[in-house]
């Protein structure tokens, strides 16, 4: 569901990000720098409209999901897009993106304005986030943060019980060949 009617949801649904005739669009730009399916970033892209829409309506400020905040990362870079276009002409106002400063006070601020947005989200389109895009906010604040972004080209990436049973193995494997020898 979408806001029904409203003039400034039409303008955010119907703004295409980056050039029609690029190449490389935003979408496939987005799933690419991000290993994910096209029809993911598709469904994050809306997200991310959806985020812009609370921006301005919800009455509180927001904080997007990490997929949804590397959406809005992209667009940034689209920098006369964003500044010159989406902003002023599709919101209306200039919608600026600020990282933490860090600390337990920053980090309960944002753990609760994500609260905040989760339940804006419900209010103003009457249905709970994906949690796919939008997990709740313990997993966004404790959990995600640990996570690190690596380039599959370097690295071989295995499941933890994966390594750990390799790891067993190799323990038990050099004991069993100590005890043998």
């Amino acid at each position: 569901m979408s806001p029904p009617g409203t003039v400034l949801w039409q303008r955010i649904a119907d703004h295409e990000i980056g050039p029609a005739d690029a190449s490389l669009t935003f979408a496939a730009r987005l799933a690419r720098e991000n290993r994910w399916e096209a029809a993911y970033a598709e469904r994050v892209i809306g997200e991310y409209r959806r985020l812009c829409y609370l921006a301005v309506t919800a009455g509180h400020p927001v904080t997007p999901s990490d997929a949804v905040d590397q959406a809005w990362h992209l667009h940034l870079t689209y920098s006369r897009d964003y500044w010159e276009v989406f902003c002023p002409q599709v919101l209306g106002t200039n919608l600026h993106h600020g990282p933490t400063q860090g600390g337990v006070a920053e980090h309960q601020r944002y753990y609760r304005q994500y609260a905040a947005t989760l339940a804006s989200y419900e209010t103003i389109f009457g249905e709970s986030p994906p949690a796919d895009i939008w997990p709740a906010a313990y997993r966004r604040f404790t959990i995600d943060p640990k996570a690190v972004r690596v380039n599959f080209f370097d690295v071989i990436i295995l499941p933890r019980r994966v390594a750990l049973a390799l790891g067993l193995l190799l323990v038990v494997g050099g004991w069993l060949a100590g005890r043998i020898m």
